[in-house]
Parts: C-alpha cells; sequence; structure tokens
C-alpha cells in the first residue's frame, strides 16, 4: 500500500494496516521535520511531487520489496504540503515473519525512496530564507 496525503500520517492506523498473524516482526519508520540541520534552525518544511510519477515510483519500490526479501505486507506513506516541527513527512511500515526482513527492506525502502522517488522538499529556515532538496542530491542518514 502507498499513500500521498496532505493529512498528517497516523501510525498506529499504518500498523494496523501491515498487521498479520502470520507476522512476528513489525518494524515502523517515521521521517520527521527536526528543528536543526547543522546550525540552521529551521522554520518548516514544504513538500511538492508530481503525483503520478511519485505513485508510479513508490508502487515499483513495494514490488521490489516483496521480491527481495520475505515479507509479509508493507506500506509507504509521504506527506505532501508544508509541516511542522515534529511532524512525520514520511511512514514505512513492514511486517515479517522474522525480523531481519523487516529490518532490512524498511531500512532500503527509505534509502531507496529519498534516492528515487521525484518528492522536492523545502526548507523554510528561521532566519526567512529557504533552499529546495532534490531527492537524491543529500547524504543525510
Amino acid at each position: 500500500m502507498i499513500e500521498l496525503t496532505n493529512d498528517p500520517i497516523d501510525p498506529t492506523s499504518l500498523l494496523q494496516q501491515v498487521a498479520s498473524h502470520q507476522a512476528g516482526a513489525v518494524v515502523l519508520f517515521l521521517g520527521t521535520t527536526r528543528e536543526f540541520t547543522g546550525s540552521r534552525q529551521t522554520e518548516s518544511l514544504d513538500y511538492e511531487c508530481y503525483p503520478e510519477m511519485a505513485e508510479k515510483k513508490l508502487n515499483e519500490l513495494e514490488c521490489e520489496a516483496r521480491d527481495r526479501w520475505s515479507i509479509v505486507d508493507c506500506a509507504i506513506v509521504h506527506r505532501l504540503g508544508q509541516l511542522g516541527l515534529g511532524e512525520a513527512s514520511v511512514a514505512i511500515a513492514v511486517s515479517s515473519a522474522h525480523r531481519k526482513n523487516a529490518f532490512q527492506a524498511g531500512q532500503w525502502l527509505i534509502d531507496t525512496l529519498k534516492e528515487v522517488v521525484p518528492i522536492w522538499k523545502k526548507e523554510n529556515w528561521a532566519d526567512g530564507t529557504t533552499d529546495w532538496v532534490h531527492p537524491g542530491l543529500t547524504n543525510e542518514e
């Protein structure tokens, strides 16, 4: 399941979507808006995308994760619009019979999403300036 949304991400709902009696592990990753990037103070973030292209890439990632790892289910949600400090911009939930597959698939999904999915982030700094961060161009972990 993939979703692009302008609404806040509900982690509990996401966990329920991937829950299964066949899963002994469920991993949830939330990417949240932090206050500082280096020495620069963040006021908010804006996310934009071309929905059809982003959805296509997210679907491809979900299919590849299912091919690479033995997982029961997975869900990827990315928020669009303006987000304040502490708000989740992306959530990935993966369930599998064993934790290793869930962790590996989840990490691969977020790392690859940031590299290949055409979702653009504008950082709005506390000093009034802004910077666009293009997918795949940062090395943040």
